[in-house]
C-alpha cells in the first residue's frame, strides 16, 4: 500500500502538474476539507471552491514531512503567481485515500515583518 507521505507529495503535484483525474484518485468520497477560510467543506465544494487555485500553483517544496498513525503532517512552500508562501497541512487517510485535510496558513516569503520585529494588526489596523 502506498505511504501517507505520497499520496500527500501525489497530491501536492497533482495541483503543480493541473492533474485533476490524479488527485480525483486519491481523494476518498466522504472528504472534508477545513483552512481558516472553509469550514469542513466536503468534496465536491473542495473541487468547486478549492481546485481552480491549481492554475495558479507553479510549485510545492516540502519543508517536512512526517507520519503518525493514519495522520500525515506537511509543511511546505508553495510558490503561485510568482508569490511564495509557508503552510502547514495535516492529512487524514483511509485504505490509501486522504479522507480529511485541514490546512493552518503561514506566512509568506520573504516574511512580511522584518526578522526579530513584531507586527500587530490590532494597531496597523488602528492606524489605517
Amino acid at each position: 500500500m502506498i505511504s501517507g507521505q505520497d499520496v500527500v507529495r501525489a497530491m501536492l503535484q497533482a495541483y503543480v502538474d493541473k492533474d485533476r483525474e490524479a488527485i480525483e484518485q486519491l481523494i476518498a468520497e466522504d472528504f472534508h476539507f477545513s483552512s481558516p477560510l472553509d469550514n469542513r467543506i466536503d468534496r465536491d465544494a473542495y473541487f468547486r471552491l478549492c481546485w481552480p487555485s491549481s492554475r495558479n500553483m507553479q510549485d510545492f517544496e516540502i519543508a517536512r514531512v512526517a507520519s503518525d498513525g493514519d495522520a500525515t503532517f506537511v509543511t511546505y512552500i508553495g510558490t503561485m503567481d510568482g508569490r511564495r508562501f509557508r503552510n502547514t497541512e495535516v492529512h487524514t487517510l483511509r485504505d490509501g485515500k486522504v479522507v480529511e485535510i485541514e490546512v493552518y496558513f503561514g506566512w509568506n516569503i520573504p516574511h512580511d515583518v522584518a526578522e526579530g520585529e513584531h507586527a500587530d494588526p490590532k494597531t496597523e489596523s488602528a492606524d489605517a
